[in-house]
């Protein structure tokens, strides 16, 4: 398993890993090529990939709103499921994060991906259940 910062250059395959692994995206939008180039080109060590034998198999965004980092778009091969991958990608993203004196860590986590609210309570997360989510879109692509 080697960790590397991702590039746009791993574009059609981190897309092609999300579709493997479930992860709806918006291609038209907020995960488009141009939009993801234009987020590597501010943030490029928050674009984590694993790799095996030369194999994108996972991958995670990070962001911050500078008081606290948010995990994005974390996301395994279902044939490498059960191997620490993201785990080890959600201790990487922390340490980023740390770096940038940051120490508040988030996630949002469908209700309904109980493996995932697994992990992540694994990993020392807490579940809040009395925060509800809004958000407004100015549109369904972003």
């Amino acid at each position: 398993m080697e960790i590397k910062q991702l590039t746009i250059n791993d574009y059609e395959e981190i897309v092609k890993l999300w579709s493997r692994a479930g992860l709806p995206f918006k291609p038209k939008g907020r995960d488009s090529k141009e939009a993801i180039q234009k987020q590597m080109r501010e943030n490029p060590e928050f674009f984590l990939g694993v790799f095996e034998n030369g194999k994108l198999v996972g991958t995670v965004i990070i962001s911050s709103d500078t008081r606290k980092g948010w995990i994005n778009r974390l996301a395994v091969d279902p044939e490498y499921r059960g191997r620490g991958i993201a785990a080890t990608l959600i201790r990487e993203s922390e340490k980023i994060l740390r770096k940038r004196g940051i120490h508040i860590f988030c996630v949002l986590i469908e209700d309904y991906n109980k493996p995932s609210k697994e992990l992540f309570k694994k990993c020392g997360y807490t579940e809040h259940t009395d925060i509800i989510y809004f958000s407004k879109r100015d549109s369904i692509d972003v």
